[in-house]
Parts: structure tokens; C-alpha cells; sequence
């Protein structure tokens, strides 16, 4: 795609002005489903629902819809006229036991995004804090980003919670990481790939920058109200500083194994911290 200098000039200068910045994990960090792989994810939990004895729950549209997070919605939405009991915990341990798959396979086959490295770093290297935002569970970021070692730039991981009503476009996930780090709604740049982080941002009162890998996605987050939207990070990234960077100023540095992944139907509820301070 064609780069639109405005877009790219828009953006550095929304980076160069935060004193935070939070990344949404999917798209903006790494592919974690590319080329449909969620939809062995979603299929299965269409099955587990049936062997649960709820096939009429859900319709036709989702039983075959490919994205996980829509199953789970769909079956947190119909809970208001079915006795659910345990499915939903059940359900949701399934997609974080694909998701923390998703993450193992992102690392091996090499779906970063490309550029997301050398930005991260680059932010770090200017003293920008910065958490993720996610959907996902934050068991499945936080492992990625300790097996490509830019854990360590972060302070904290927050993602999908039991509350699954939370996840975005709600800004719960965002103002918890607002939280965390002490820092205002005016003080943040959220990166993100899709309408539900517009609309979250928007809800949080935190600046937007889009990121759209393709046409498709940078027609959607302009529909989706986004102002400033880039396909690429290379042009963000001040080459002196997005490079060489192997420590971020004044942080704990270590960054330790990956954590076991959690129970069955477990998420973190206020994320992860960071390595040592684990302030989280």
C-alpha cells in the first residue's frame, strides 16, 4: 500500500506527545490467527455447546462464524434466556488454551508484525510507558512477548477478564491500564487495528492511531471513525533509536519465563505486571 505522508506525519506527532502508549496484541503486535486459523477455536466451542445441550442457542451466522471472541459473546448475550451455568468459564478456558497456542505458533512461524520491534523499542528508548490492551487473554500476550524478549518494555499486560461484558468496546481494559500506570486518559496513544479499538479509545477519551496491515483493515478503521490510520510502522521509526535498543531506560530488564498457563476458565483480573515489581 501506498504511504499517506499526512497519516504518517499525524502519527509521529501523536507518539511524540504521549506519555503512554497502549498497544492492542492482536494485529498491531503479531498475527495470532493468520489465514483463518481461529476457526478450529470457534468450532470447537460451537461443539462444546452442543455436547453441552444447547444446539438452539446460538444462530445459524454464529455457529459458523470464524472469530472465537464472537462465539463467546453470543453465548454471554443469550445467558440473559438460557441457564448457562458453568459454560461460559468453560468456553473461555478454551479460547485461552487457543490463544496460548495461537501465541507459541506466532513466535515459531514468524507472525510479528512487521516493524512493531523496532517502534517498541524506539518508545521505550524515549521513556513512553507502555501496557497492552487486549481481547485476548493476557496469559497468551504476555508469553508471546517474553519468547520474542519485549517483555521487558512493557510494564503491564491487561486482557479478557471473566466479565466477558468488559471486553472491548468497552474501555474497561483501557482505564484499568490507565490505572495501573497512574497516568490520565490525555497522557495515552492507543495502537489498534479494528472498529471495537475505535470505539474503545473513543469511550476511554484516549487518542487513536489505526493500524491497518491492508486495504481492507484501513477502510474499516475509517468507517470506524479513526482519524489517523497507518500501513506501516517502518516510517514511525527514528532508525537511530528503533534499533540496538536491548535495555529500556530505568527498568527491570530480566524478563523471566513464561508463566504456566492458567486453569481452565481462569483470567487475570488486573493483568500482568512487570517482571520483577509484578505491581499488578
Amino acid at each position: 500500500m501506498d504511504v499517506d505522508l499526512d497519516d504518517v506525519r499525524e502519527a509521529r506527532e501523536l507518539l511524540a506527545g504521549a506519555r503512554c502508549v497502549l498497544f492492542d496484541f492482536d494485529g498491531p503486535i503479531c498475527r495470532l490467527f493468520p489465514n483463518g486459523s481461529s476457526r478450529s477455536v470457534a468450532r470447537g466451542l460451537v461443539s462444546k455447546i452442543d455436547e453441552q445441550g444447547f444446539q438452539k442457542m446460538l444462530k445459524p451466522d454464529q455457529r459458523t462464524d470464524d472469530d472465537p471472541h464472537a462465539v463467546l459473546g453470543a453465548v454471554y448475550q443469550a445467558r440473559q434466556r438460557w441457564d448457562v451455568g458453568g459454560l461460559l468459564p468453560l468456553l473461555e478456558g478454551m479460547v485461552t488454551k487457543g490463544e496460548l497456542k495461537a501465541a507459541n505458533d506466532a513466535v515459531d512461524d514468524n507472525w510479528g508484525t512487521p516493524g512493531a520491534d523496532g517502534l517498541i523499542k524506539m518508545l521505550s528508548g524515549r521513556r513512553v510507558r507502555l501496557a497492552v490492551v487486549t481481547n485476548n487473554s493476557p496469559w497468551a500476550a504476555d508469553l508471546y512477548l517474553r519468547r520474542t524478549s519485549l517483555r521487558r518494555y512493557f510494564e503491564f499486560v491487561h486482557g479478557r477478564t471473566t466479565d466477558l461484558g468488559l471486553m472491548k468496546p468497552d474501555p474497561d481494559v483501557l482505564t484499568r491500564a490507565l490505572r495501573s500506570l497512574k497516568l490520565r486518559p490525555q497522557d495515552a496513544v492507543m495502537i489498534g487495528d479494528t472498529g471495537t479499538d475505535v470505539e474503545a479509545a473513543n469511550r476511554a477519551g484516549v487518542r487513536f492511531l489505526g493500524y491497518g496491515r491492508n486495504k481492507r483493515k484501513v477502510t474499516g478503521l475509517r468507517g470506524a471513525g479513526a482519524e489517523t490510520v497507518v500501513s506501516s510502522y517502518l516510517p514511525l521509526i527514528d532508525k537511530e533509536r528503533g534499533a540496538g535498543v536491548s535495555e529500556p531506560l530505568g527498568r527491570s530488564v530480566s524478563p523471566a519465563a513464561a508463566p504456566s498457563p492458567p486453569p481452565t476458565g481462569a483470567s487475570q483480573r488486573q493483568g500482568t505486571g512487570c517482571p520483577r515489581c509484578r505491581r499488578a
